[in-house]
């Protein structure tokens, strides 16, 4: 009886426990459904035979569901056929297809994606023999009144830390000026108060001695072991205490100071384990009425031939995240630039920190020079301190009273960047997402002006590819932001698909595609002033990594979208990818805008330029109908390059991020990669180009008012106008034309051959008028036996003369060029041809 009853005390205990052990990849598979707001997830719970997980994030409509591995096929065919039933629906029938509803209510499905488990973002510091480097210390040099300077701020705030002395980041007593300019605002009183900022990373110390007074537990969150505490667990999860340590370490005996030691900071644990989009996109989002700032040191791998951005779940979410967080004003997402510039690297090659509701941060040292490591482009925003010259950013570790003494890379300018909008928001709590980076670009400090990467923008700033708007001035910041005038909502207008399909020049040449944007078009836009410009583009290429791209807009300013990387291999080039650029900021977005694709090497790999699209971000002119953008979608970039406008292209000499300043030459040179660009005018439309081998292949002008409209093209060819052009280039015309004229030749020269030889028959043989002749009895064996007499002899005669004519012709053939062109199949048909004559 006793073994009876524990053996029954046990299946409860294990049917109980069967819904409380969590559900793993290992034995199910998740999906992530996004449902109308008439569906309920318990009725697709019941439907699909699986589990409802909860909602994801912060995203209405948007769930996640699991179910046991065995079923995962039926609900994979089950959701490609609901795929299908909406692609039949948005062509609202017009192929003539009918869509029955569905009598089990999954209609309500109107998105659908199969999770899995990726480990694809890394922490953004220097490789470790990058770092080695520069974790020898060097010795500086103080300043005498600096450090007097110093010892004052030290008294009049009672700061006991330890290393202060040696945050040398929040006050520079040997390269001076090189700091963030923040204590004068500490002795203002302006410490960080009321602010709370998220990390995003491998976790975060709340037992720490320097944190545990600033710890906001109710912001924080453990996605990779799925509890409340996000506590480092493995022996490297020191990344995020570390930076976290940068942003609200506390006034207090211990380790050092942080910018805003009077804020709060959240640990989201992500990194230590592989997680799927549902969690990632949870994770930008948790909190997001509590947690003002996420600071994000991470992305994907930074080896010079990773394009990766996040999926459509994430993107959801940081869309969702600017427009609900912080009731409305927008969450702040801090991303750190990348380390890849060794590797040549880009930062718009990520797609975290090239879009526009981030703001990207690049890397200054202690001496103002740009580490080797940090990565540079158009979408960088401003640069912070970090490792370099020497010197590292010194901050709290993970243990009771531990300090780091070697963090850097672009993973530690990020987290300063943060600091100084906690200080910001903590005098101005209203201010929008975007107020945040009119104010950094705003304030920040131009360093190294004497460089040629240094354009003057449309309104007096400076920009650099490098530094974007210069660094970061945490008291100009501040106190900016005090009397700011809030800018009215984000407005925007996307320009239709442009189709070029054409081949991209390699070397000196650049393949120039156009576009108008009228005033008119813009106002209906509701747009007035640009803040950010993104271009999507496809271009297919044999070698990714040869291709570079710019921007050049109507007021003269160019935006190096991509450049050219020596380790990217890849068979690709770019689909549907978004560039994205901040140096246009406060232009007015009217007139031509160039794109400019470069084919940069001189080698076997090639590429066309497919077709690309121009979208303009920037203030609206009436704030009181402007409505939010909505969120981003599957479908975004969908469309049919038949339907797409044809667009302007000619080939420009010009230049190059691979190229030095020079005038433009005669002919194509290959180049050395990786130098700085030098400016350049691009050639007008319909111009013929300066040099031989370019020149114009322009197919039609497109100027639209609307993303709606489309343009009549305007005839380039040089034909009469009763011929057809193709829709192609002027030189694809000369070819086409040029091929169908020697194919006429040829036919011609062909049938006066075969009518001279006729006639010479019929002179000397009067037989050969005689177009069969019977073969009879002994003949007809004769003729099987391929006898060679006169009469069995004209029904090959014909044939025979002709081979012994293309032996001829070949011979004369292969002895040309040394067979380099000779196709496979020419010796193939020598072969067989020989063998026919040995055999008659």
């Amino acid at each position: 009886m006793r073994f009876l009853r524990t053996a029954v005390l046990c299946s409860l205990l294990a049917v109980a426990s069967a819904g409380i052990f969590p559900r793993t990849y290992d034995t199910h598979d998740f999906f992530a459904l996004q449902l109308d707001p008439s569906t309920s997830p318990d009725h697709v719970a019941r439907v699909l035979g699986a589990h409802h997980e909860g909602q994801i994030g912060s995203l209405p409509g948007h769930h996640k569901f699991s179910l046991p591995r065995e079923k995962g096929p039926g609900m994979d065919a089950l959701l490609q056929d609901l795929r299908v039933r909406r692609r039949l629906k948005r062509r609202g029938g017009s192929d003539g297809t009918t869509v029955q509803k569905r009598e089990d209510g999954l209609d309500g499905i109107l998105w659908s994606q199969k999770l899995a488990l990726r480990q694809r973002l890394q922490k953004r510091i220097p490789p470790k023999e990058r770092l080695d480097a520069s974790w020898q210390r060097a010795v500086a040099v103080e300043d005498p009144a600096a450090v007097q300077n110093r010892e004052k701020i030290v008294t009049a705030l009672g700061i006991a830390d330890p290393i202060f002395d040696m945050q040398w980041h929040l006050f520079n007593t040997a390269q001076l000026g090189h700091d963030l300019n923040v204590t004068g605002l500490w002795l203002e009183g302006i410490t960080g108060d009321g602010v709370i900022t998220a990390v995003v990373d491998d976790g975060l110390d709340m037992y720490s001695d320097d944190l545990k007074d600033n710890y906001f537990a109710q912001g924080s969150f453990d996605f990779n072991d799925k509890v409340e505490e996000p506590k480092p667990r493995l022996f490297d999860d020191k990344h995020g205490t570390r930076c976290a340590g940068e942003v609200a370490a506390g006034k207090n005996s211990v380790c050092g100071l942080g910018v805003a030691w009077s804020s709060r900071v959240s640990g989201i644990r992500i990194l230590s384990k592989p997680i799927d989009d549902a969690d990632e996109a949870s994770a930008v989002n948790f909190g997001f009425q509590d947690n003002h700032i996420y600071s994000c040191s991470w992305g994907p791998p930074d080896d010079g031939k990773t394009m990766e951005a996040p999926g459509v779940l994430i993107r959801k979410a940081m869309v969702r995240g600017v427009q609900d967080g912080r009731q409305g004003k927008g969450s702040i997402f801090v991303f750190a630039a990348g380390n890849g510039a060794f590797a040549d690297d880009n930062c718009n090659f990520d797609g975290y920190t090239n879009s526009i509701y981030s703001i990207t941060v690049g890397a200054i040292d202690r001496a103002g020079s740009h580490p080797s490591y940090s990565e540079s482009c158009s979408a960088q925003l401003v640069v912070a301190y970090s490792s370099g010259s020497g010197d590292a950013i010194h901050t709290t570790d993970v243990g009771a009273d531990v300090c780091a003494h070697s963090h850097g890379g672009t993973s530690a300018a990020g987290p300063l960047a943060a600091g100084a909008i906690a200080l910001a928001l903590s005098v101005r709590p209203d201010l929008t997402w975007r107020d945040v980076q009119y104010l950094l670009l705003e304030t920040a400090v131009p360093v190294h002006e004497e460089g040629d990467d240094w354009k003057v923008t449309k309104i007096g700033k400076k920009f650099s590819h490098d530094w974007g708007y210069g660094k970061v001035d945490t008291g100009a910041l501040v106190h900016k932001a005090k009397d700011w005038k809030l800018v009215k909502p984000q407005a925007w207008y996307h320009s239709p698909w442009l189709r070029v399909q054409h081949d991209i020049p390699q070397g000196m040449q650049g393949l120039a595609s156009t576009f108008d944007v009228t005033e008119e078009a813009l106002a209906k836009a509701n747009v007035s002033r640009l803040e950010h410009v993104t271009v999507t583009m496809n271009v297919n290429h044999t070698r990714r990594g040869d291709l570079s791209v710019e921007l050049r807009s109507p007021e003269g300013i160019i935006s190096y979208l991509s450049t050219t990387r020596r380790r990217d291999e890849m068979n690709a080039g770019y689909i549907d990818w978004t560039f994205m650029s901040v140096a246009h900021w406060g232009e007015s977005g009217i007139g031509t805008w160039t794109v400019i694709v470069k084919d940069t090497n001189v080698n076997g790999f090639s590429g066309v330029f497919t077709d690309w699209r121009l979208n303009l971000w920037g203030e609206a002119v009436d704030a009181s109908t402007q409505q939010l953008h909505p969120l981003p979608d599957e479908h975004d970039d969908d469309h049919n390059i038949e339907d797409a406008v044809v667009a302007t292209v000619s080939v420009n000499p010009g230049p190059t991020k691979t190229e030095p300043p020079q005038a433009p030459p005669t002919d194509q040179v290959d180049r050395p990669v990786n130098e700085k660009p030098p400016s350049f005018e691009p050639s007008p439309v319909g111009a013929t180009a300066t040099t031989a081998a370019a020149s114009v292949v322009s197919t039609s002008t497109a100027s639209v008012t609307s993303a709606a409209a489309t343009a009549e093209p305007s005839s380039d060819s040089f034909l009469p106008s009763f011929l057809p052009t193709f829709g192609a280039s002027r030189r694809t015309q000369v070819w086409i034309y040029a091929s169908l004229a020697l194919i006429i030749v040829f036919c011609l020269a062909l049938g006066i051959y075969f009518h001279l030889q006729r006639r010479k028959r019929l002179r000397n043989n009067p037989h050969d008028d005689y177009e069969f002749e019977l073969v009879d009895g002994d003949d007809k064996a004769d003729a099987l036996t391929n006898r060679k007499d006169g009469r069995r002899r004209r029904g090959g005669e014909l044939y025979n003369a002709f081979a012994e004519e293309s032996e001829e012709l070949l011979t004369d053939v292969t002895d040309d060029d040394d067979n380099s062109y000779r196709d496979q199949s020419d010796d193939e048909g020598k072969e067989k041809d020989m063998t026919k004559s040995e055999d008659a």
